[in-house]
C-alpha cells in the first residue's frame, strides 16, 4: 500500500502541498459542506485506501496492479486549488502577488513535462492515433457493415478509437492474459499457416502484418491475399470470406 502511494505521488511535492492545504482547511474551513467536500472526504478515502483489511478485500475483487486507481477520487487538485484561493483572497497588496508567485513556481515544480516520458509524444494528427492506424483502417473499412482484422499489438490501443467498424479478435486485454493469434503475429519469424488457421478461427476478414518481418511460408497458399500496404505493414485479406466490396 505505502510502496503504491510513493509510485502515485511520483516527486511527492504534490502530495506535500495537498496535505499542508488538507491541514489548514481543517483548521480554517467553517462551512460545513465544503469541510465534507475538502477535509472529511481525503481523510476517508486515504483511511480506506491505507487499511489493510480493505486491501485484502478489494484486491479479491480486482487486480492488484490497478489498486492505486482507488486514489483516482481523492481530490488532491481540488483541494489545492481551493485552498490556494482561500489564502489569496484573504491577502492584500503586495503579500497577495507574492503568495500567487510562489503558487505558480510550486506547481512548475510539482511536475514534469509530460513528453519527457517515454509513453508520450506529441499527437501525428488530429485523431491522436498513428498514421498508420489511420491509413490501415480507411483501406479496410466497408460502408455499411463492420470487419474483423488482427492488427500488431502496438496498434490495438488505436483502432477502435479512430474506428467504429473495424473489430480486432483480442483488445487490451492481451497485456495481462493472451490470445493465440496476438502471439502469433508478434513472433519474430511469422508462421504463414499458423496465422491464416488462427485468424481463420478468430473470422478475421483482414491480417496486419510487419512486412519487415520474416515469414516462413506463403499466406497466399491459405486464400490469404495482399489486399494493400501502408509503410512496412501488410494488409492481408481472406479471399474466403465475403464482406460485400
Amino acid at each position: 500500500m505505502i510502496e503504491t502511494f510513493q509510485k502515485y505521488s511520483g516527486s511527492g511535492m504534490l502530495v506535500c502541498w495537498f496535505l499542508v492545504a488538507w491541514f489548514y482547511l481543517l483548521i480554517c474551513e467553517k462551512e460545513k459542506q465544503r469541510r465534507v467536500l475538502f477535509v472529511y472526504m481525503p481523510t476517508v478515502l486515504l483511511f480506506f485506501f491505507f487499511n489493510p483489511i480493505f486491501y485484502r478485500v478489494f484486491g479479491n475483487l480486482t487486480e492488484e496492479a490497478i489498486y492505486f486507481r482507488f486514489l483516482w477520487i481523492l481530490p488532491i487538485t481540488a483541494v489545492i486549488a481551493y485552498s490556494t484561493v482561500k489564502i489569496y483572497s484573504k491577502l492584500k497588496g503586495i503579500k497577495q502577488i507574492v503568495f500567487a508567485i510562489l503558487s505558480l513556481l510550486i506547481i512548475m515544480i510539482s511536475g514534469k513535462l509530460v513528453y519527457t516520458n517515454y509513453l508520450f509524444e506529441p499527437a501525428e494528427n488530429v485523431y491522436h492515433v498513428p498514421w498508420e492506424v489511420v491509413e490501415i483502417c480507411d483501406t479496410i473499412e466497408v460502408e455499411g457493415r463492420e470487419v474483423m482484422a488482427a492488427f500488431p499489438m502496438e496498434f490495438v490501443f488505436y483502432v477502435r478509437q479512430y474506428s467504429a467498424t473495424v473489430c480486432m479478435p483480442y483488445g487490451r486485454e492481451s497485456i495481462t492474459g493472451y490470445n493465440l493469434l496476438q502471439l502469433a503475429i508478434a513472433e519474430e519469424v511469422l508462421e504463414a499457416e499458423t496465422l491464416a488457421e488462427l485468424a481463420k478461427e478468430s473470422g478475421c476478414h483482414y491480417l496486419i502484418l510487419d512486412g519487415e518481418k520474416e515469414m516462413v511460408g506463403q499466406l497466399e497458399d491459405y486464400s490469404y491475399e495482399l489486399f494493400g500496404q501502408v509503410d512496412k505493414y501488410r494488409i492481408y485479406r481472406d479471399r474466403d470470406i465475403y464482406i460485400g466490396l
